[in-house]
């Protein structure tokens, strides 16, 4: 297998890989897929961190990274990224795969100078790879209405998040 970064000729590809994936996934809304084409035409799109994992030249998991908004406690707006969506097709689930593309894509984060990631994500699943609840650090989410158990971040800089009381993260 291996984990490389999306081309665009791979987009309807990746489309499909998305829908079908999220098809099965535990928690999905359908639009998984249009989110992913939204993502790319927002100002925060990094082709650099929007990844695939390939195995016998087929797609079989995808990942983004994204630009988002954070707000620190002094009002100063901080870089960082928001992961979303993470998928991994259903027959190389529970291999590994999607803790890999999470790794590579938070390596490749953190080398680029970013100093975390958030997202809006299964706590039992995300926590096994170093996202830890917000509320920990005393990080709202914007809006104030998503489901403050769900809205996780990951340091990529050694304390990054620590002494953020008061700060917001755009997570959607």
């Amino acid at each position: 297998m291996q984990i490389r970064e999306e081309r665009p000729e791979e987009f309807a590809q990746i489309y499909h890989l998305v829908q079908e994936a999220f098809a099965t996934a535990q928690v999905s809304d359908g639009t998984e897929q249009d989110f992913v084409e939204e993502l790319r035409r927002r100002g925060g799109y990094l082709p650099s961190l929007a990844l695939v994992a390939e195995k016998d030249g087929a797609l079989i998991g995808h990942i983004m990274l994204t630009k988002t908004k954070w707000i620190d406690a002094k009002g100063e707006e901080q870089n960082a990224l928001l992961l979303a969506p993470l998928c991994v097709k259903e027959e190389y689930r529970n291999q590994g795969i999607g803790g890999k593309l999470i790794a590579e894509s938070c390596r490749r984060a953190s080398d680029a100078g970013y100093s975390a990631v958030f997202l809006i994500g299964n706590p039992d699943y995300y926590t096994r790879h170093g996202f830890a609840c917000i509320e920990q650090y005393g990080i709202s989410p914007m809006p104030a209405s998503l489901p403050l158990r769900n809205c996780m971040a990951r340091e990529l800089m050694c304390g990054a998040l620590q002494g953020k009381e008061g700060s917001k993260v755009a997570i959607e």
